[in-house]
Protein backbone atom coordinates (compact mmCIF):
# COMPACT_ATOMS: atom_id res chain seq x y z
CA UNK A 1 0.00 0.00 0.00
CA UNK A 2 1.50 3.20 -1.61
CA UNK A 3 1.69 5.80 1.58
CA UNK A 4 0.31 9.59 1.08
CA UNK A 5 2.12 12.51 2.79
CA UNK A 6 0.22 15.33 4.26
CA UNK A 7 1.87 17.76 1.89
CA UNK A 8 0.20 16.17 -0.76
CA UNK A 9 -3.22 17.20 1.05
CA UNK A 10 -4.93 20.58 0.03
CA UNK A 11 -5.55 22.59 3.45
CA UNK A 12 -9.18 23.93 3.16
CA UNK A 13 -9.61 26.96 4.81
CA UNK A 14 -12.66 29.35 5.47
CA UNK A 15 -12.60 32.84 6.26
CA UNK A 16 -14.58 36.15 6.14
CA UNK A 17 -13.03 39.45 7.35
CA UNK A 18 -14.73 42.65 6.82
CA UNK A 19 -13.38 46.10 7.74
CA UNK A 20 -17.44 47.63 8.10
CA UNK A 21 -18.19 47.22 12.04
CA UNK A 22 -21.59 45.61 12.92
CA UNK A 23 -23.02 48.98 13.99
CA UNK A 24 -22.71 50.76 10.21
CA UNK A 25 -23.26 47.99 8.38
CA UNK A 26 -26.33 49.18 6.12
CA UNK A 27 -29.85 47.45 6.96
CA UNK A 28 -31.94 46.09 4.40
CA UNK A 29 -36.01 47.08 5.39
CA UNK A 30 -37.16 46.95 1.47
CA UNK A 31 -36.29 46.13 -1.88
CA UNK A 32 -35.61 49.77 -2.92
CA UNK A 33 -32.51 49.68 0.00
CA UNK A 34 -31.49 46.65 -1.72
CA UNK A 35 -31.56 48.21 -5.31
CA UNK A 36 -29.79 51.26 -4.16
CA UNK A 37 -27.02 49.60 -2.17
CA UNK A 38 -26.79 47.23 -5.50
CA UNK A 39 -26.87 49.99 -8.44
CA UNK A 40 -24.25 51.99 -6.79
CA UNK A 41 -21.81 48.49 -6.31
CA UNK A 42 -22.49 48.41 -10.69
CA UNK A 43 -20.08 49.25 -12.54
CA UNK A 44 -22.13 52.22 -14.59
CA UNK A 45 -19.87 50.95 -17.75
CA UNK A 46 -21.13 47.11 -18.05
CA UNK A 47 -24.39 47.86 -16.99
CA UNK A 48 -26.16 47.91 -20.31
CA UNK A 49 -23.55 46.33 -21.90
CA UNK A 50 -22.89 42.81 -19.96
CA UNK A 51 -25.08 40.95 -18.25
CA UNK A 52 -23.48 40.45 -14.08
CA UNK A 53 -24.93 38.43 -11.37
CA UNK A 54 -24.64 39.06 -7.44
CA UNK A 55 -25.66 37.96 -4.52
CA UNK A 56 -25.92 40.30 -1.49
CA UNK A 57 -25.36 38.56 1.62
CA UNK A 58 -27.27 39.69 4.89
CA UNK A 59 -26.84 38.56 8.59
CA UNK A 60 -29.82 37.57 10.83
CA UNK A 61 -30.96 41.56 11.36
CA UNK A 62 -30.63 42.07 7.52
CA UNK A 63 -27.44 44.14 7.95
CA UNK A 64 -25.38 43.83 4.82
CA UNK A 65 -22.04 41.66 5.12
CA UNK A 66 -20.74 42.15 1.86
CA UNK A 67 -21.71 41.46 -1.90
CA UNK A 68 -19.77 39.16 -3.85
CA UNK A 69 -20.13 38.84 -8.04
CA UNK A 70 -20.75 35.54 -9.17
CA UNK A 71 -20.60 35.63 -12.48
CA UNK A 72 -19.88 38.20 -15.91
CA UNK A 73 -21.63 37.48 -19.23
CA UNK A 74 -21.94 38.56 -22.52
CA UNK A 75 -25.55 41.18 -23.49
CA UNK A 76 -28.10 38.27 -23.33
CA UNK A 77 -27.40 36.23 -20.72
CA UNK A 78 -25.13 34.75 -17.91
CA UNK A 79 -24.38 31.86 -15.57
CA UNK A 80 -24.90 31.80 -11.82
CA UNK A 81 -24.23 28.79 -10.57
CA UNK A 82 -25.89 28.10 -7.25
CA UNK A 83 -22.69 26.42 -5.67
CA UNK A 84 -20.94 30.01 -6.17
CA UNK A 85 -23.83 31.73 -4.17
CA UNK A 86 -23.97 29.19 -1.36
CA UNK A 87 -20.28 28.94 -1.05
CA UNK A 88 -20.01 32.52 -0.68
CA UNK A 89 -22.93 32.81 1.69
CA UNK A 90 -21.55 30.40 4.00
CA UNK A 91 -17.85 31.42 4.26
CA UNK A 92 -19.87 34.92 4.93
CA UNK A 93 -22.43 32.66 7.85
CA UNK A 94 -24.69 34.86 6.07
CA UNK A 95 -28.61 34.27 7.69
CA UNK A 96 -30.18 35.65 4.68
CA UNK A 97 -29.35 36.31 1.23
CA UNK A 98 -30.34 38.46 -1.38
CA UNK A 99 -29.69 38.06 -5.76
CA UNK A 100 -29.93 40.58 -8.79
CA UNK A 101 -28.84 40.15 -11.84
CA UNK A 102 -29.23 43.34 -14.33
CA UNK A 103 -30.82 42.98 -17.84
CA UNK A 104 -28.83 45.54 -20.34
CA UNK A 105 -31.80 45.89 -22.62
CA UNK A 106 -33.72 47.65 -20.20
CA UNK A 107 -36.27 44.96 -19.82
CA UNK A 108 -37.00 44.39 -15.88
CA UNK A 109 -39.55 41.40 -16.57
CA UNK A 110 -37.75 38.16 -15.51
CA UNK A 111 -37.11 35.63 -17.63
CA UNK A 112 -38.13 31.87 -17.28
CA UNK A 113 -34.46 30.88 -16.84
CA UNK A 114 -34.42 33.63 -14.07
CA UNK A 115 -38.11 32.20 -12.12
CA UNK A 116 -36.33 28.77 -12.20
CA UNK A 117 -32.60 29.88 -10.94
CA UNK A 118 -34.55 31.71 -8.16
CA UNK A 119 -36.24 28.95 -7.21
CA UNK A 120 -33.71 26.62 -6.96
CA UNK A 121 -31.48 28.85 -4.59
CA UNK A 122 -34.62 29.45 -2.62
CA UNK A 123 -35.14 25.64 -2.49
CA UNK A 124 -31.26 25.12 -1.88
CA UNK A 125 -31.31 28.05 1.12
CA UNK A 126 -33.98 25.80 3.14
CA UNK A 127 -31.37 22.78 3.77
CA UNK A 128 -28.50 24.93 4.61
CA UNK A 129 -31.05 27.60 7.02
CA UNK A 130 -30.27 30.58 4.38
CA UNK A 131 -33.04 32.52 3.66
CA UNK A 132 -33.72 34.13 0.24
CA UNK A 133 -35.33 37.36 0.61
CA UNK A 134 -35.65 38.53 -2.63
CA UNK A 135 -34.34 38.64 -6.55
CA UNK A 136 -33.94 42.08 -8.25
CA UNK A 137 -33.50 42.92 -11.99
CA UNK A 138 -31.92 46.26 -12.27
CA UNK A 139 -31.39 48.48 -15.06
CA UNK A 140 -30.02 51.75 -15.27
CA UNK A 141 -33.22 53.09 -15.03
CA UNK A 142 -35.20 50.96 -12.40
CA UNK A 143 -35.55 47.64 -10.87
CA UNK A 144 -37.82 44.39 -10.34
CA UNK A 145 -38.51 42.85 -7.32
CA UNK A 146 -39.71 39.62 -7.42
CA UNK A 147 -40.45 39.42 -3.54
CA UNK A 148 -42.20 42.53 -4.27
CA UNK A 149 -44.82 40.68 -7.00
CA UNK A 150 -44.87 37.37 -5.56
CA UNK A 151 -43.12 35.34 -7.50
CA UNK A 152 -40.87 34.33 -4.24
Amino acid sequence: MKSIALNQIAEVELMYKSKVKASERPKISHSKDAYIIFKNSWDEKKIELQEQFKVMLLNRANKVLGICEVSTGGMTGTVADPKLIFVAALKASACNIMLVHNHPSGNLRPSKQDEQLTYKIKEGGKLLDILLLDHLIISSEGYFSMQDEGLI
